[in-house]
């Protein structure tokens, strides 16, 4: 062992004779990014099912990276194989985040296997699901989709996926009943399943601003909402469309409504959604636009009104696309981060809401509170 003082030098010749070494070291290979395989169900209308089902083809097929155009147009319909290659698909629309680069679809499940196959070859690589019990050990995360639906057959659809605690998009209505609603939420929180449940119009770019704004308090506290769908009103598409609107009223005026008096005459209905501590909302169904919109929402703030449809610059279908692509955004987040982002009590609200409207106009349009249908 040396007795002598180590020296700057020693030190300098030391390092020059270890870089060789160091040079020579391969660096650790970074860890592959990690992809989510979603598993996408199709619900089925009335036992029934839903051969080409627009929340199947259309809204999940952004966690999908490539799609086959000719079978959109063979299987589906040439004009959504249009709007897909003009706009959903085109790279000048992707918001620099399209096609995602950690989600693909590997499954799909419906319970009548004789219409998967359009699907597998519209989504390259998708596989046949033989079951949601085989599907949900094979899948990061589910997406059940239902475009006409009423849901009462999700919980069965789902809870294969919940109990093992997988992120789950449930479509609307969540349930068929609110007893339903609350069955599904309940069982995912037991098994602490983080789960979605949305309409389309809580994704809209207006409502985003809409909302900025009503945080910002830039044009005071919001006074009251009217909310309109275009379409023609039935009994049962208020139980389904009707969803859409209850979001809207919910996403800007929070889950506290207190009653719902609705009256319809023809092809058209009213609402009035009353809250204990606002103005109540109005939601019309069957509301006529010169263009189509799909939806028209007016916010009254104290200061300002502030009106929104889905179109962007006048454009509907680049704003239908940004409304389905935020949706899916915002599912693949909670994928991410298994953190649920909209709170169980405004999904509950909306389908009370719903149900109170049916109660209502079956009385006459009495004034139903929420609680006599929860």
């Amino acid at each position: 062992m040396s007795t002598h003082p180590t020296t700057r030098r020693d030190v300098l010749l030391g390092a020059a004779a270890a870089t060789p070494l160091l040079a020579t070291s391969a660096p650790a290979a970074p860890e592959p990014p990690k992809v989510y395989r979603i598993g996408v169900i199709s619900a089925a209308i009335r036992g029934k099912p839903q051969p080409r089902n627009g929340h199947t083809w259309h809204f999940a097929q952004y966690l999908h990276p490539e799609i086959d155009l000719n079978a959109i147009k063979k299987y589906l319909d040439p004009g959504s194989a249009e709007f897909f290659r003009k706009t959903v698909r085109d790279p000048k629309c992707n918001f620099d985040q399209l096609p995602f680069p950690d989600t693909r679809i590997t499954h799909y499940y419906d319970a009548d296997p004789k219409v998967i196959p359009p699907y597998l070859e519209a989504f390259p690589g998708v596989k046949a699901a033989k079951s949601l019990e085989e599907m949900v050990k094979e899948v990061d995360a589910v997406w059940l989709g239902d475009a006409s639906g009423f849901g009462e057959d999700h919980f069965d659809l789902i809870a294969p996926a919940l109990e093992r605690g997988l992120p789950t998009f449930c479509d609307k209505p969540i349930g068929g009943s609110v007893a339903g609603t609350k069955k599904i939420l309940e069982f995912a929180k037991k098994h602490n399943a983080p789960i979605m449940s949305s309409s389309l119009f809580r994704h809209e770019q207006g409502m985003e601003t809409a909302l900025r704004r009503r945080d910002a308090n830039d044009f005071g506290p919001i006074r009251y909402v009217i909310a309109g769908v275009e379409g023609g009103y039935s009994a049962d598409g208020w139980v389904v469309y009707g969803q859409h609107p209850a979001w809207t009223v919910v996403t800007l005026l929070g889950p506290g409504a207190r009653a719902v008096s609705m009256y319809a005459r023809e092809d058209v209905n009213h609402a009035l959604v009353t809250y204990p501590d606002k103005q109540p909302a109005e939601i019309w169904f069957g509301r006529p636009s010169e263009i189509r919109e799909y939806c028209h929402t007016t916010v009254f703030f104290q200061k300002k009104r502030f009106e929104f449809t889905p179109s962007i610059d006048g454009d509907f279908w680049y704003g239908h696309h940004y409304e389905m692509f935020r949706m899916a955004a915002t599912f693949r987040e909670m994928v991410r981060t298994k953190k649920e982002p909209i709170p169980h009590e405004e999904i509950v609200a909306v389908t009370a809401i719903v149900h109170a409207g049916v109660k209502s106009l079956k009385e006459k349009s009495r004034l139903v509170e929420l609680g006599e249908v929860s």
